[in-house]
């Protein structure tokens, strides 16, 4: 394990566990656009349910219904299963006033991209395992994104292989800490981002989080943590 994550599990209090092993799992979720969830692994698998030709229209973000405090470490495992496609976690999400997340107050979300960097909520986004478009099936990376905006605040290699290589889940990682956010796969840190509260906008705090897919990417998540990091 990483000497950083070794520090933060010594302050770090589970407060929040789901297996993603079955529909009673998702009870409380919000999916917004339209999908395939299925559990035919004991692992919950995603699809998109609309044809991909239809561009933004056929992607979808699947929200957890809890708030989270500041600082988290949130970590599930994936298994990506059909190229291609990419992945996202949407972290430390709520509207640009404070709003709650599912507010009736902000419009309506269905999927498609803009709605979340250039909607009326913050976040921090991150994309991993990206293999859409021609340059990121050549050079993979995972990207870090605040929103309000489209900022890129820090990148890094991606170490995960092609689906067809894959023989076992990876284990995903991310800790945000005051203004410090850190990327992991399988406990190896990918990339480290200080905010300064002021170059890309205010200091994002609490939310909700939310798994986002690019159709026709098909994987699966299980094992779903979020523990609260203190000292």
């Amino acid at each position: 394990m990483d000497s950083r994550l070794e520090e933060v599990f010594k302050d770090a209090t589970l407060i929040y566990e789901n297996g993603l092993s079955c529909e009673e799992d998702l009870k409380g979720f919000c999916l917004e656009g339209n999908a395939k969830i299925t559990f035919p692994n004991g692992r919950m698998r995603m699809e998109n349910e609309m044809d991909v030709a239809l561009g933004q229209k056929a992607n979808y973000v699947l929200w957890c219904p809890e708030e989270f405090p500041s600082d988290v470490y949130i970590e599930w495992d994936f298994l990506p299963i059909r190229e291609p496609g990419l992945c996202i976690l949407f972290f430390a999400a709520k509207g640009r006033n404070g709003e709650a997340l599912f507010s009736e107050t902000l419009s309506e979300r269905t999927g498609e991209y803009v709605q979340y960097h250039h909607g009326d909520i913050n976040a921090f986004h991150v994309s991993y395992f990206r293999r859409k478009e021609p340059d990121e099936r050549a050079f993979h990376t995972c990207n870090l994104r605040k929103s309000y905006g489209f900022h890129l605040v820090a990148q890094g290699g991606d170490p995960i292989p092609d689906a067809d290589e894959v023989a076992q889940p990876y284990k995903i990682g991310v800790l945000k800490k005051g203004a410090e956010v850190r990327f992991y796969i399988n406990e190896m840190e990918i990339f480290c981002f200080k905010d300064d509260g002021e170059s890309y906008g205010e200091l994002l705090t609490g939310g909700k989080i939310g798994f986002r897919q690019l159709a026709p990417l098909v994987a699966e998540y299980a094992n779903l943590k979020v523990f609260r990091v203190e000292g």
